[in-house]
């Protein structure tokens, strides 16, 4: 039968026309089912990603330390756990890659008590801008070439496969009657690319990024 539910959330994706501008996701939610009984269930789920088209390892530092000490306010083993989380969740395992260099995943959080999860996601939405807006400010007006814009495309086919094959919430919205099919889909990218059997060349920037997205690093020691 029927199972009443509330769900409540916040997301946004940001995908940047300049390649030297990571993607940004972010989103943190909140769910709440009644059982037959009336008794109710409730967990929070959510995290903050980047996803660049090259490797800047100072933008990567910054990004991640600013989410391991929205963590570390609250419990030092949080960051750690949910860094392999977000690292593990976002695999896209046709590709053998990740969609990008990680930052914090998690759901299903029901412990140790409501207002202290309530808390610990709070933190973790604030500190969404002060670990993109001074990436997107140091490099905004970067320029760039027509073969970094194509590298960008090929990336952003690869986000494109990630959230239509694997992303859980993606599969939720499209699975919920009633549900706005163009809301579900605006974490896509305008425009992506794909080329058959596209290979970057080797110690390119380009097969620096792939490396990391094959094997993720720790960024914060």
């Amino acid at each position: 039968g029927k199972l009443p539910f509330c769900a409540m959330g916040v997301s946004s994706v940001i995908h940047p026309k300049n390649p030297h501008v990571p993607t940004m996701h972010f989103n943190y939610r909140y769910f709440e089912i009644e059982e037959a009984d009336g008794t109710k269930q409730w967990w929070f789920g959510g995290g903050t990603d980047l996803t660049p088209t090259y490797l800047n390892e100072e933008d990567a530092v910054h990004f991640h330390k600013t989410l391991k000490e929205a963590c570390d306010k609250h419990d030092l083993k949080l960051y750690p756990k949910y860094k392999k989380w977000c690292d593990d969740y976002f695999y896209i395992k046709h590709r053998g890659e990740r969609r990008g260099i990680g930052g914090i995943f998690f759901d299903d959080v029901d412990s140790p008590s409501k207002e202290e999860v309530f808390q610990f996601v709070k933190s973790c939405a604030k500190a969404v801008v002060p670990c993109y807006i001074p990436i997107v400010k140091r490099h905004c007006h970067d320029s760039f070439t027509p073969e970094e814009k194509l590298w960008q495309q090929l990336r952003r086919g690869r986000y494109v496969e990630f959230n239509l094959v694997y992303d859980r919430g993606t599969k939720f919205g499209l699975l919920t009657p009633g549900s706005r099919i163009e809301s579900i889909l605006m974490s896509l990218p305008l425009t992506a690319r794909w080329e058959y059997m596209h290979t970057p060349p080797e110690s390119s920037k380009e097969a620096e990024i792939l490396e990391v997205l094959r094997n993720p690093r720790d960024w914060v020691h």
